[in-house]
């Protein structure tokens, strides 16, 4: 609702002159005959400001007007206050229920979605819980990319784990067969080295016996010995040499 001072135009700290002026102003442009076509209209706007200037031109009114109308201000400020604080109340309260009822919806949808159930499901699950169409197909859909997100992830930590159980499984496999070929390394060289050892006695013993046979005088020697044996079946050296050649031979496995 304006005010007297709004009707006529003027601030309300303004001077007798100035409220002359503008109730003069005013007047000339709402005056009934002024407005043709318009007459009703005119008539009561030019009513509005004869009486604003009635009460505003006289001290005495202006200063009643004044007292009751900041007094009437207040209340209704007052009135305003209270009115946005209950408004504020109850849209918080709305705010509340409705983010209360998303909440629900949200795990209901989760747990339908946790029992395997597809997009279109929880959409049908939702409507049955007299969610908006709009915002069960939001839900629906959020739920369902979510668990599709896990699902990648599970999966892909499990193929994770089966990569590290595959590698270990490697290094183990690999780790056995070496420890064999080892112990199959150390084995022949054992044998070569026992085999070169028996060798080398047997080639002393032959090569002693010999010794002995010639420091014998020939008429005594043994009618069984070969006369056209020769000297390097028997010597020492070629003895040794034949050994050396077992041992090498018994190396390459």
């Amino acid at each position: 609702m304006a005010t007297l001072y709004e009707t006529l135009g003027v601030p309300a700290h303004a001077t007798d002159e100035e409220i002359k002026r503008a109730y003069r102003k005013a007047a000339m442009k709402w005056h009934p005959d002024r407005n043709h076509g318009t007459e009703d209209t005119a008539r009561v706007a030019f009513q509005e400001i004869k009486d604003a200037y009635a009460i505003l031109s006289d001290a005495g009114q202006r200063k009643v007007y004044d007292t009751v109308y900041a007094e009437q201000m207040r209340e209704w400020e007052a009135q305003q206050t209270r009115r946005q604080r209950a408004q504020a109340q109850r849209e918080a309260a709305a705010r509340a229920a409705d983010e209360a009822a998303y909440a629900e919806m949200v795990s209901t949808a989760i747990r339908f979605a946790d029992q395997g159930h597809n997009r279109d499901v929880l959409f049908g699950v939702l409507l049955g819980r007299q969610c908006e169409p709009h915002r069960a197909a939001q839900i629906a859909d959020s739920v369902a990319a979510l668990q599709a997100a896990r699902r990648d992830e599970a999966d892909a930590a499990q193929n994770a784990q089966r990569a590290r159980k595959t590698a270990k499984s490697a290094q183990a496999a690999q780790a056995g067969g070496d420890e064999p070929e080892r112990e199959e390394t150390a084995q022949a060289t054992s044998r070569a080295s026992k085999q070169a050892k028996r060798s080398a006695g047997q080639a002393e013993k032959q090569a002693a016996t010999e010794a002995a046979s010639e420091d014998k005088p020939h008429g005594r020697r043994p009618n069984h010995a070969k006369p056209d044996e020769s000297a390097g079946d028997v010597h020492p050296a070629s003895a040794l040499g034949n050994l050396w050649f077992q041992f090498l031979n018994g190396l390459k496995f």
